[in-house]
This record gives structure tokens, C-alpha cells and sequence, in this order.
């Protein structure tokens, strides 16, 4: 539903923005009121500015009325899905390293503590 009234959104916009763009100014008036070309078009003189002017007054009201539904739809989501830290645990917390029994073997000797007649495994 959101998502059509968004296109209907969209749609409206484009519309209105042609629908302006079309319209003549206040000065053109007086130009078709003293005989220039506009007076032979399809809605007569002043005819043209009365559908223009109507229709962009309902495409405007169109373009509110879905503005404030995505408004509405925007404010009330569903909060029933979780989100992305909905999953998370807490990391467990860290091993202490086993601790090395102390030997009274006497002092460390050079060549890593090994003494000469012992081979490391």
C-alpha cells in the first residue's frame, strides 16, 4: 500500500511541476484579450487557464492528501520486527592463560633454560 501511494506521490509531483510550467503568466492574458493567436485555441481564451488552473488545484490537493499518508505510514511502522542488535550476546569473557607451576630448578642457563645434556621435545 505504501509503495503505490508513493508512485501516486511521484506521479502528482511530475504532474504539477509539467502543469506550472505550462501555464501562462498574468501578462499573457491581456495579450490574448486584444486579439494575439490564443484566442483561436481549443478552449477559447481564458478556457485554457480555467482547465490548467483546476486541474493543478487537484493534483496539488492530490499531492498533499499522499503526502501526509506517507507521513502517517512512516510514523506508525511495525515494531513487531527485531532489529539488527536484536541478536546480539555479549562475547564471553576471556580465558586467563594456565599458569606454568614453578620449578626450583635453579636459574635459567643460557640457550633457552634447556640443560646441556636435555633435548627439547
Amino acid at each position: 500500500m505504501e509503495i503505490a501511494i508513493l508512485v501516486l506521490h511521484v506521479l502528482a509531483a511530475a504532474c504539477v511541476i509539467g502543469l506550472v510550467l505550462i501555464q501562462h503568466g498574468k501578462g499573457a492574458d491581456m495579450g490574448a484579450a486584444f486579439g494575439s493567436g490564443a484566442s483561436g485555441s481549443l478552449f477559447g481564451a481564458t478556457g485554457s487557464a480555467n482547465v490548467l488552473s483546476r486541474t493543478t488545484a487537484w493534483l496539488a490537493a492530490v499531492f498533499f492528501l499522499t503526502s501526509m499518508a506517507l507521513t502517517y505510514f512512516s510514523g506508525h511502522k511495525s515494531t513487531a520486527k527485531e532489529g539488527v542488535m536484536s541478536t546480539y550476546t555479549e562475547p564471553a569473557a576471556p580465558a586467563k592463560p594456565a599458569e606454568v607451576p614453578a620449578t626450583s630448578t635453579g636459574p635459567v642457563q643460557a640457550g633457552g633454560g634447556a640443560k646441556n645434556n636435555e633435548i627439547p621435545k
